[in-house]
């Protein structure tokens, strides 16, 4: 028998909340296009999808708006937390900490309930806020109460009410790095609640798998490429130098989709109604172009197409996002559908207890 390693190609549990399938490039909310709520729909709304199996009405969109509304506002127990922690504690480190401080002994249920996702989701912005901040000597600035998700987190940062294009740019990513199926970080938490613990220790387990740099990966490297190519001529020549020196070239590939990312396609729309004529978009859609015929040329039939981390980059570099909140901003989106299929295990549960093959020495048995 072959062996599997990394449980890879394992069917682990059945899920109505996404599918991923790479050969098609298909990525699916709950019956919708992810691509199409990207571009179409708020994150409440998108949110609402994965957490309830539906879109919601008005009545239902104004209501889950209300409850995220008073749920941003960081109690005071997670401010002194927050300036407690060592300003050397990486970012991802404090969501892990502050993340699992939450599950008090009112809070640690069994089983979990979606006003805890609810919850979690609207204060994890405020918590990066706060600390980013803090970080940098300035007050922290409230959420308004105006504002939807996206625009309040950009707004939390800065203490100015985003441009409406650069929260629609921030709401497509966040929507598409909701959910990707039966990812590492996904699965961690899966397994964590499948042992009856809260949710909030489950999140802190998803978060501890995201930061690793194997899977939460950021657009900082595709940024820097772009960055470095400068302008349009100099293109084809630095990536054909990149290509013959057995480099890679930032942004794309994925280890999942083998055609074109949907992702990207929909970050591609969004980005391009955000910055059409933009200097720095026109070269990015320059290179997106060449590095797909070069990578043709030089890998022919590994189909390498721009993945998600591309149009990323040109959305992060649009906000103005600094490079050190990548990816925690992801891990913010990602909560929803990390807490959509921690709800889905609670109601299906049992305990993942996969086996292992044992290739240590035997004793030595006496006669």
């Amino acid at each position: 028998m072959a062996k599997v390693t990394g449980l890879e190609g394992v069917v682990a549990a059945e899920t109505d909340i996404g599918l991923v399938d790479g050969e098609r490039g298909h990525l699916i909310y709950r019956g919708y296009w992810a691509k199409d709520l990207a571009v179409n729909y708020s994150f409440e709304e998108a949110a609402h999808l994965l957490w309830y199996g539906s879109l919601p009405d008005g009545r239902e969109l104004a209501a889950l708006q209300t409850r995220l509304r008073e749920s941003r506002k960081l109690p005071e127990q997670v401010r002194l937390l927050l300036d407690a922690l060592p300003k050397t504690l990486p970012m991802m480190g404090v969501l892990q900490a502050v993340v699992a401080s939450l599950a008090t002994e009112e809070e640690a249920v069994w089983p979990p309930k979606v006003s805890q996702a609810e919850r979690l989701t609207a204060l994890l912005i405020a918590i990066i806020a706060y600390r980013h901040r803090s970080l940098q000597g300035l007050a922290p600035i409230d959420p308004d109460p105006e504002l939807d998700h996206a625009a309040n987190y950009l707004y939390m940062l800065t203490g100015e009410r985003p441009n409406p294009d650069h929260a629609k740019a921030l709401t497509a990513y966040l929507i598409l790095g909701m959910e990707h199926g039966m990812n590492a970080s996904t699965f961690s938490g899966r397994v964590t609640l499948s042992t009856q613990s809260d949710l909030f220790a489950a999140v802190s387990a998803a978060i501890g798998t995201m930061k690793g740099p194997l899977h939460g990966g950021a657009p900082s490297e595709v940024i820097a490429m772009l960055e470095e190519i400068g302008t349009k001529d100099r293109a084809e020549a630095w990536m054909r130098n990149v290509l013959e020196n057995g480099g890679r070239l930032m942004g794309f590939g994925h280890r999942i989709y083998k055609t074109k990312d949907p992702r990207a396609e929909a970050l591609r729309i969004v980005t391009e109604r955000l910055t059409g004529g933009d200097p720095s978009f026109e070269l990015a859609l320059h290179v997106e172009e060449t590095a797909i015929r070069l990578l043709a040329e030089y890998k022919p039939g590994r189909r390498l197409y721009t993945n998600v981390e591309f149009f990323a980059a040109a959305v992060m570099m649009a906000i103005k996002l600094p490079t050190e909140l990548f990816t925690p901003t992801f891990t913010a989106a990602r909560t929803v559908g990390w807490t959509a299929h921690m709800l889905e295990q609670a109601g299906i549960n049992r305990i993942f207890r996969p086996q292992s093959t044992y290739t240590g020495r035997m004793p030595v048995f006496g006669d």
